[in-house]
């Protein structure tokens, strides 16, 4: 039987290089002073259509809704920006000096067609700076996220850089940008003809190869932005310079959620193919007080697991999965009480043990210590329980001593 459409299924063999990309980027974090947050499955709709915006494709065409029992409608997370803000906001983290610094690694849900990397639940990493307008935060957030991909050695990775404004000089913009959309209107696709009567900004979304021609020569906004908006953009790309992070100053780049204000950013990796983009953020000045907060500056980034996963393997990255210590090879039935203790000893002092539960004979069991890796196999047959010593083999080396049962734990941690 396979799950639903979109989903999939961790297996074993994934988990080590997954569970090395989130400790690599917990401690990243966590040096930069981002505490973890942990936010519900679900959250009400009304959320992310305020938040993300009705217009948004998100919130037009890939929320899982539904209404619960008490006829509220609620939904799977789409992202995860909107659902750490409502908790900011709801735990009163105003009052704590700020910024608020959390960070997030959480399942996401969209309704989305399924292709390589991308999946309906996936996972995603993510970082929140809340309560600050600096220039500099943005920066710290653009650089955490290249640390990440540099720590972790992804390849081919570039940084597109943009701003999306204010509410001072965006009506102005927008009214010239919809001027331009209605001369090219009749070329466009059927979804760009729609964005432009919702949210002008989105065509910029489009993929598709017409549309991109005919908006080639569209105003952008980072041409367009207010005194305001200008200087902190400089003010972002003079830190960036002065740190060397190499980036593109791209006017097409608007990302997929109404929220974002001044500074958006995004990262590509060329291993992706056309589907490039990595992760990213931008700066989000409104969505506190539009979730019914105080008026409230932030900035954040997401990122998907999934993606860097897919990066990573074509590279050939991968990562060993965590082997077995100690293997014990059962060759009597009376060992069983002095393999049990044994195993649990070893375990609770942190040592990887493990024994055969398949009734194997001895060279079966050296071959299931072989697939698990075991460094050290202990033998203990009616010789080893009449002696009271045990057969240690270095599986490594080919070596064998004897040790004295009360001094395993001891004789192996030395090895280790």
């Amino acid at each position: 039987m396979q799950g639903p459409k979109g989903t999939y299924d961790v297996l074993p063999k994934d988990q080590p290089l997954r569970s090395r990309i989130v400790h690599t980027a917990g401690r990243l974090f966590a040096a930069a002073g981002y505490g973890r947050i942990g936010t519900p499955a679900f959250e009400e709709t009304g959320l992310f259509v305020r938040g993300v915006g009705e217009s948004s494709d998100i919130v037009r065409k890939e929320m899982y809704s539904f209404e619960d029992k008490g006829g509220r409608s609620l939904t799977l997370k789409p992202e995860g920006t909107a659902p750490v803000v409502r908790a900011y906001v709801q735990h009163g983290m105003h009052k704590l000096p700020q910024p608020v610094k959390l960070w997030y690694y959480e399942r996401m849900y969209r309704f989305e067609r399924p292709q390589a990397g991308r999946y309906r639940e996936h996972y995603q990493l993510g970082a929140e700076a809340i309560g600050s307008g600096a220039p500099q935060l943005d920066v710290e957030m653009i650089m955490l996220l290249s640390d990440l991909y540099e720590q972790l050695q992804v390849p081919d990775v570039r940084l597109r850089l943009s701003s999306m404004g204010c509410p001072v000089c965006r009506p102005d913009y927008i009214e010239r940008l919809q001027s331009y959309l209605e001369d090219v209107l009749d070329g466009l696709c059927r979804d760009c003809r729609e964005r432009a009567q919702l949210n002008p900004l989105r065509v910029f979304d489009c993929k598709e190869e017409g549309c991109l021609a005919r908006l080639e020569d569209a105003p952008k906004l980072v041409d367009n932005l207010c005194d305001g908006c200008l200087d902190h953009f400089e003010s972002v790309r003079g830190y960036l310079d002065g740190l060397g992070r190499r980036y593109k100053v791209d006017g097409t780049l608007v990302r997929g959620f109404d929220y974002y204000t001044r500074t958006t950013f995004e990262y590509e990796c060329r291993r992706l193919g056309a589907q490039k983009g990595i992760g990213g953020g931008g700066r989000y000045d409104r969505l506190v007080e539009q979730i019914s907060g105080p008026v409230t500056p932030a900035v954040g980034f997401g990122t998907g697991l999934e993606r860097i996963l897919l990066a990573l393997r074509s590279a050939g990255a991968e990562a060993a999965a965590a082997g077995t210590d100690v293997f014990f090879t059962v060759l009597d039935d009376d060992a069983w009480p002095l393999v049990v203790k044994s195993l649990h000893s070893l375990r609770r002092s942190g040592i990887a043990a493990d024994t055969d539960y398949a009734g194997r004979r001895m060279k079966g069991q050296m071959k299931q210590a072989d697939r698990l890796g075991a460094r050290f196999t202990v033998i203990i047959g009616e010789d080893e329980l009449k002696s009271g010593k045990l057969a240690v083999k270095d599986m490594q080396s080919g070596g064998q001593e004897d040790v004295a049962a009360d001094e395993l734990e001891a004789y192996i941690r030395g090895r280790l």
